[in-house]
């Protein structure tokens, strides 16, 4: 049985996604993340920067990549592979930047481990974040008129319900 206190919901247009939390790894960036979840700060949030064969990255308010909620972490590295599925923080260059917006991965790139934050897991439904409108290449990954979170739950608040 999963545990649904450290699961989470990501609807996108496509369908749902689930993700298991991984707080072993990450635990300040896994409170951070469930807090803003159950806050509904994700809900609505685009998908700005979204590269073909690397990631989907969202969790900026402003929708171009340069907000956040305004609480910044310490960096929470791990030996933690960033493979196809890896849920991951998004920063700046200082490694204790992290704040809302994160990255999933769409393929391997060993390039990222150690430098990034894991913190979860997609477990199903990773054909809904392949599906996730891409960006263009000459932009970074910048996409215009992006796909949108539709929600973002903690399991343990929907099966509860």
């Amino acid at each position: 049985m999963a545990d649904l206190e450290n699961t989470l919901y990501l609807e996108v247009p496509a369908g749902r996604v689930v993700i298991e939390l991984r707080p072993d790894l990450a635990p300040n960036h896994v409170a951070q993340i469930k807090r803003l979840v159950r806050e509904g700060f994700y809900d609505g949030i685009p998908f700005h920067r979204v590269i073909d064969g690397f990631m989907v990255q969202t969790g900026c308010p402003r929708g171009d990549g340069t907000g956040g909620s305004g609480t910044k972490l310490k960096a929470e590295f791990s030996r933690e592979k960033h493979v196809r599925g890896v849920c991951s923080m998004a920063r700046a260059a200082d490694p204790n930047s992290a704040d809302s917006q994160f990255f999933i991965m769409l393929a391997n790139s060993p390039h990222l481990d150690n430098q990034y934050t894991v913190w979860g897991n997609t477990v199903s439904g990773m054909e809904f974040i392949d599906a996730i409108k891409k960006g263009s290449a000459a932009r970074n990954g910048s996409v215009s008129d992006p796909d949108k979170i539709v929600s973002f739950k903690v399991a343990a608040d929907v099966e509860a319900a």
